[in-house]
């Protein structure tokens, strides 16, 4: 009998279902967003804000229960470091879940989950690694042209002496 149990079962035995929320919330906390069913989204929703709650909290034994409820220990990191200390402010409400409409294979209703107070500068890091992609071929270019001026002197060489 299922007296007092309101977690929803997702279709899944109890270690399947405990290995997809730890997943997906380690996928949440990385990315800031992920796309999923919202019978999935509401069922992370309570699974992440704990983990936000825990990261607030800042103690070394919270440290510890985020990394025996999360599979990576870099997203346990980026919790504590970058994602607790931007919600601090906030009592709650960590993640939104916005409704995306149908899937269209199987028309499974499909949400986007997101935390809410997410630093900027994870944004803004993104494009910085562009900028020094761009400065790279710049620098080959200048080191191509000596190259191709020994090229011919090489050549040359085995003409004169054939």
């Amino acid at each position: 009998m299922r007296h007092g149990v309101k977690k929803p079962k997702l279709q899944r035995d109890a270690s399947h279902r405990k290995a997809l929320l730890a997943n997906q919330a380690c996928s949440l906390i990385d990315h800031g967003r992920i796309t999923t069913t919202l019978a999935k989204a509401k069922a992370l929703r309570p699974y992440v804000e704990k983990m936000i709650t825990l990261g607030k909290d800042g103690s070394l034994h919270a440290r510890r229960q985020a990394l025996a409820a999360l599979p990576k220990p870099a997203s346990v990191k980026r919790l504590f470091d970058l994602i607790a200390p931007a919600a601090s402010e906030r009592c709650g409400g960590y993640t939104r879940i916005v409704k995306l409409g149908q899937r269209k294979t199987d028309s499974a209703p499909m949400a986007l989950i997101e935390i809410i107070d997410l630093p900027k500068a994870t944004v803004e890091e993104t494009p910085a690694p562009t900028a020094p992609a761009e400065a790279s071929p710049a620098e080959t270019t200048p080191a191509q042209t000596p190259a191709a001026e020994e090229t011919p002197a090489a050549e040359d060489s085995p003409k004169q002496e054939a």
